[in-house]
Parts: C-alpha cells; sequence; structure tokens
C-alpha cells in the first residue's frame, strides 16, 4: 500500500515540475521575443544593445531578468524532473515518450544557455566560449566542421548571428515543442494509471 501511496506521490511531482517546465518555456520564450526588439546580434553591437535594454527601455531590465531567470530556471527543473522519474520508477516501456521527451528537453534547456553564452559579446562570455570551442575541436572526426559550423570560421558577427539562430529559433521552438509533448504524455499516463487503479480496486471488492 506504501509502495502505491509513493508512486502516486511521485507521479503527481512529476506533472506538477512538467507544467512548470512548460511556463519557464513559454516565458522564456515571450520575453525572448520581446528583447529581440530591441538585440542587436553583432560583435560590436550585442553588448550595447543589452546595455540600452538594461538601462533605456521601459521595463527592458525586468524581461531581462525574466528571460534569464526562466532559462535557468528551466535547466534547473528539467534536471530535477529527471530525478523524479527516475525515483517515481518510470523507466519502463509505458513511459517512453515522457523519457525521451524529458531527456530531449534537458539537453535542449542546457544547449539554450550555452548557445546564450556568446549573445552578451561580454569579456566572461567571449572568453568562456573561445576555451569550450577547444574542446570541441578535439572532438574526433567532427570537431573541426562542428566548429567552423559554429563560428564560420572565426569569432565574430557571424559566430554571433549562428549561435543566436540557434539560440532564438531552432532551440527555443524544440523546447516548448518538447515541454508540451512531455507533459501531454504525462497526463495521458496519469489517465492510464487512474484507470488502472480503478480496476485493480474493483477487482479486490468483487474478489471480497
Amino acid at each position: 500500500m506504501k509502495n502505491v501511496q509513493y508512486a502516486v506521490v511521485w507521479r503527481r511531482l512529476a506533472t506538477v515540475l512538467a507544467v512548470a517546465v512548460l511556463t519557464l518555456s513559454l516565458i522564456a520564450a515571450i520575453t525572448g521575443i520581446l528583447l529581440a526588439f530591441y538585440y542587436e546580434p553583432t560583435a560590436g553591437g550585442a553588448y550595447e544593445s543589452l546595455r540600452l535594454i538594461n538601462t533605456e527601455v521601459t521595463n527592458g531590465w525586468l524581461i531581462q531578468n525574466l528571460h534569464s531567470v526562466a532559462g535557468n530556471g528551466l535547466i534547473v527543473i528539467s534536471l530535477i524532473q529527471i530525478v523524479v522519474m527516475f525515483l517515481g520508477e518510470r523507466f519502463r516501456s509505458s513511459w517512453l515518450t515522457a523519457w525521451i521527451s524529458g531527456i530531449l528537453l534537458t539537453l535542449t534547456a542546457i544547449a539554450l544557455g550555452w548557445t546564450a553564452m556568446i549573445l552578451s559579446w561580454s569579456q566572461l562570455g567571449y572568453w568562456r566560449f573561445k576555451i569550450e570551442l577547444e574542446t570541441i575541436q578535439a572532438i574526433p572526426l567532427i570537431g573541426p566542421a562542428l566548429r567552423e559550423i559554429l563560428t564560420g570560421g572565426s569569432v565574430s558577427t557571424v559566430t554571433v548571428e549562428h549561435l543566436y539562430t540557434l539560440h532564438s529559433y531552432l532551440l527555443a521552438i524544440g523546447a516548448v515543442l518538447l515541454a508540451v509533448i512531455h507533459l501531454v504524455s504525462l497526463l495521458f499516463q496519469e489517465k492510464e494509471a487512474k484507470q488502472a487503479d480503478v480496476g485493480s480496486t474493483n477487482l479486490d471488492a468483487e474478489l471480497s
């Protein structure tokens, strides 16, 4: 009986976290769209445009902070969600969609944070990106080609444009879609679990 109660608690917690993940994804997407009206994806203009957003655009600092908090929160909650699903013993075939979407969502959230690194064109982001490029280049077979795709040859305006495109279009849209799929799959499995619990209760009543 205790195991059943614990399973229900983990299941409900996973669903709540999935709602939180979708909410954070939407907040990050909406605030990202608002920032895009003023952000300039160039090597020289990125830092200055973000400074203007923080100091001169009405509520710009709030929108940028919300975007940052939502992005970091998405990574944290997605990682917690994986742990919750593991503790809830959900690693089985019937939960395959939730597992796959949850893992892909976590990787997408981390990729969103990584691609945002250079978008501020700050000293910290620039040199951190340069260091991590060396790691990417060391990847066997695909390393040099991947570095070329990301940077466009050297770390410059082209690099900012490439990562901005990945961050704002491919990864952001992917995160929202995966969050929706993840939540829908959990709600569907929640419905199935309730039906199974009702069937088990009815069977016990008949046997008694």
